[in-house]
Order: C-alpha cells, then structure tokens, then sequence
C-alpha cells in the first residue's frame, strides 16, 4: 500500500514515522495487536522500504522526514534506500538497549543542502 496516496505534494514540513520495524518470520508471528504492530516482515523493513520510496513526494522544500529505525532492521540498509531516493541521512538521536540500538533518522532532501551529501 501506498501510504501516502491520500496527501498532495508538498504537503507536508515534517513527517514522523515510526513504523514496525522488527523482522519476524512469517511462521512465527502471533496473532495479536502487539505483533502487528511491530512486525516489519521478514527483513524488518516491509513498511519502511516502500515508505521511504514515496514520501519524497509529500515533503515540502525545507522539509524533513523523522524515522525511527532499528539496528535489527539493518541500518545501513535503510541508509542506503534513503539516499537513493534522493535524501540526505543525519543520525539525531541514538539509544542503546541490550538487545537492539534505536536511531532516529532525520531525512531531508540532499539538494536542500542538510545533512549527509552522501
């Protein structure tokens, strides 16, 4: 699904996702709320991917995306995508827990000149 089909262009100066991000094995998801909503599919990034792909177009000049990611996601993957949609990437906060690191990713547009040039 497209989940920002409904918004115009250039809709919006800030757009805060924090989306499922944790990897589950199909076979052994539960069927619960909790599990939907932290289950990003197998690779952890079922929504993220296809967001990042498309919230280009919503996101005002001067904008920024604010992503929260897991380090069980694969972080640089999720870098990655974002710079190949044309985003400078900037870590703006990190936490560490025992089992997973948490960033927030701040996504502006590279030509906008913030962030990583990368």
């Amino acid at each position: 699904a497209d989940l920002v089909a409904p918004f115009g262009n250039g809709a919006f100066d800030a757009v805060l996702f924090n989306p499922p991000y944790l990897p589950t094995d199909p076979e052994n998801e539960w069927d619960d709320w909790m599990e939907t909503a932290l289950s990003g599919g197998e690779s952890g990034r079922a929504l993220i991917d296809p967001f990042l792909d498309a919230v280009g177009r919503v996101l005002a000049p001067g904008g920024a995306v604010y992503l929260l990611v897991s380090s069980l996601t694969g972080f640089d993957a999720v870098v990655e995508r974002a710079r190949a949609n044309g985003f400078a990437v900037e870590t703006v906060v990190q936490e560490s827990y025992p089992f997973e690191t948490l960033s927030v990713l701040e996504l502006t547009r590279a030509e906008d000149g913030r962030g990583d040039a990368e």
